[in-house]
């Protein structure tokens, strides 16, 4: 029998998988899909060009597992947030993580799923539809919620769940979009509490 290997061929000896996707998602993060030069990227994760071909594909791939990555681990509030009990908890706990997320000390400021392709040209149109996708995927999980919040009776029968989830996740980027832009983690809270002030009742 061959002797077996230990990992797939082109990878480095000590290459850390998991260690270069965290880097590679902080660059995407800070720099957006076209501003990650391949040379900021290998750089960042601490191996060549043909060994992040071989470990994760081309660039759009990489994308696509930070995205995942991010999904799951700075943007892991939305599912908690979806489990709060009232839809009112929800929409606090929705822009609340949105704040905590973008504005984090040791990360990058904003939110990489608003900005990771939003100054792309034609050759990122796949990375565009990927975030759009990303984000309308959100906005109908939250959309859901809130219709069984209409049907318990936490939201009053007339309200539009649709609408209000639009709203919300459309705070929740904006937010992220003024994080980008400098603004504090204090004048976010008040904005956000401003705006969930006249929340429906029933």
């Amino acid at each position: 029998m061959g002797s077996r290997q230990s990992g797939p061929i082109g990878r480095p000896r000590g290459f850390d998988a998991d260690e270069a996707l965290e880097r590679a998602m902080l660059v995407f993060w800070e720099h957006g899909y076209e501003g990650a030069s391949l040379a900021i990227l290998t750089k960042a994760m601490g191996i060549s060009t043909t060994s992040m071909y071989a470990a994760f594909g081309n660039k759009e791939e990489l994308f696509r597992k930070a995205l995942e990555r991010y999904t799951e681990g700075p943007g892991g509030y939305l599912p908690r947030a979806l489990d709060e009990p009232t839809a009112l908890g929800v929409a606090t706990a929705i822009l609340a993580g949105t704040i905590r997320t973008t504005t984090r000390p040791a990360h990058p400021p904003g939110c990489l799923g608003v900005q990771g392709a939003l100054a792309a040209g034609d050759s990122a149109q796949a990375v565009r539809d990927l975030l759009t996708a990303w984000r309308n995927d959100g906005c109908a999980r939250v959309r859901q919620r809130f219709q069984r919040a209409v049907d318990e009776g936490d939201l009053p029968a007339q309200t539009d769940p649709g609408l209000l989830a639009r709203y919300v996740t459309t705070l929740a980027f904006g937010i992220a979009v003024q994080a980008a832009s400098g603004i504090g983690r204090d004048e976010l809270q008040t904005m956000a509490g401003a705006a969930l002030r006249n929340w429906p009742l029933t």
